[in-house]
């Protein structure tokens, strides 16, 4: 039901930060579940942070807990990845996913999935 576009990547130094967009179509929106995967060259995907539907959880990897947030605006239809002291090896293609039943690490729990957005960040 959902189509999903990211925006809002780019390059920046180390330390600096960025905000990712995915703007969602769709009148079910606000019913699923929110995701950020990432995808490093010659790594697999990987669990960046998820949130729920009512706002009410959020989950995130170790990795960049503390220093990322996620948050969904649904009247505009928007889930936002804050992305505060990056490091190089933050540098991946971004992707929003979304997931119908539950919020999840799981990528297999993500049946809605944007082309993904290009995080450069330098040294």
């Amino acid at each position: 039901q959902v189509q999903l576009v990211e925006s809002g990547g780019g390059l920046v130094q180390a330390g600096g930060s960025l905000r990712l967009s995915c703007a969602a179509s769709g009148r079910t929106f606000s019913n699923f579940n929110m995701g950020w995967f990432r995808q490093a060259p010659g790594k697999g995907r990987e669990f960046v942070a998820a949130i729920s539907r009512g706002e009410r959880d959020t989950m995130y990897a170790g990795s960049v807990k503390g220093r990322f947030t996620i948050s969904r605006d649904n009247a505009n239809k928007t889930v936002y990845l804050q992305m505060n002291s990056l490091k190089p090896e933050d540098t991946a293609v971004y992707y929003c996913a979304a997931s119908p039943r539950i919020i999840s690490p799981d990528a297999v729990e993500y049946n809605h999935w944007g082309q993904g957005t290009q995080v450069t960040v330098s040294s």
